[in-house]
């Protein structure tokens, strides 16, 4: 029986936050199976957790979007900790992924907290651009070192909660996920900054929320208010908080999840017993 369950990450209570799908496979399926299950879900993401054999940690995890494999997941990460948590593995719990040793341990007051490579970003001018996708005005654009995200920055809260970004040309900017515009937090509210995400090159026309954004928002927000530890509220129609403390090229995440859904494949679906998907992005897919 392969059992798959449905997450929401970086939320307190059911249909919030970011929904994954995750699997904790006792070996490794084969890329077109794992690519046709992503389709599939058709979540923002899909967690495959592997059992393996590894010097330096406890399973691998890789994570697909509907259309191709990311390097990193933040909030599909939370899922499937949580997801070996509920099933009584001891932490901390280490993951092998695309972007090395990820580590998440449970807190005693029942948050994940998630250890992730910092992302910062460098100043890049893609004003014009970036404010004709998002139809609105940009005070500050960057890039992030790896070239996955664009930062930008509006003047306040009210801007980025307004925006109806044209998806097109967001799929062009110069970055390889997507586009993050965030601003400062209006006064007197629980949260230091907010933020969205909007990720057409990943398949993702808006990411609900998203952890690995956040490694981009940590050193930037952390630069610009001189604190370290900060609240991010990513405002998307199902929002969710994600706190980060930064530790010189690393961050920690923190955030709490729900499990939503948990049943299994059908025979017919699991691995072996589907033929080949239709072509398409499981020939891009790179352990």
């Amino acid at each position: 029986m392969v059992r798959l369950r449905t997450v929401d990450a970086f939320a307190e209570r059911s249909f919030s936050g970011s929904p994954a799908a995750v699997l904790v496979l006792d070996e490794a399926p084969p890329d077109e199976w794992m690519a046709a299950l992503a389709r599939e879900t058709s979540l923002p993401d899909t967690g495959f957790v592997i059992r393996e054999e590894l010097p330096d940690a406890d399973f691998r995890l890789r994570w697909l979007t509907p259309t191709t494999e990311v390097d990193l997941c933040g909030h599909a990460t939370l899922a499937s900790a949580h997801c070996l948590f509920e099933d009584g593995v001891a932490g901390p719990i280490r993951f092998a992924t695309r972007s090395g040793i990820l580590t998440v341990e449970r807190r005693p007051d029942g948050s994940l907290a998630m250890d992730f490579p910092v992302w910062p970003c460098a100043e890049v001018e893609q004003r014009e651009p970036v404010s004709e996708a998002l139809r609105a005005p940009v005070e500050w654009t960057g890039r992030a070192a790896n070239g996955a995200f664009l930062l930008a920055l509006l003047a306040d809260e009210d801007s980025v909660r307004g925006l109806s970004p044209d998806l097109d040309a967001v799929s062009v900017l110069d970055s390889s996920v997507g586009l993050i515009p965030t601003a400062p937090a209006a006064e007197g509210l629980p949260y230091d900054f907010v933020s969205r995400v909007f990720a057409p090159q990943a398949g993702i026309p808006e990411d609900p929320v998203t952890g690995s954004a956040h490694t981009v928002l940590a050193p930037y927000w952390a630069d610009r208010v001189g604190r370290t530890e900060l609240t991010g509220f990513q405002v998307s129609s199902r929002s969710g908080f994600v706190g980060v403390e930064l530790h010189g090229d690393r961050v920690t995440l923190t955030g709490r999840a729900v499990t939503v859904f948990d049943g299994a494949l059908s025979e017919t679906a699991e691995p072996g017993e589907t033929g080949l998907p239709p072509a398409g992005m499981a020939a891009t897919l790179q352990p």
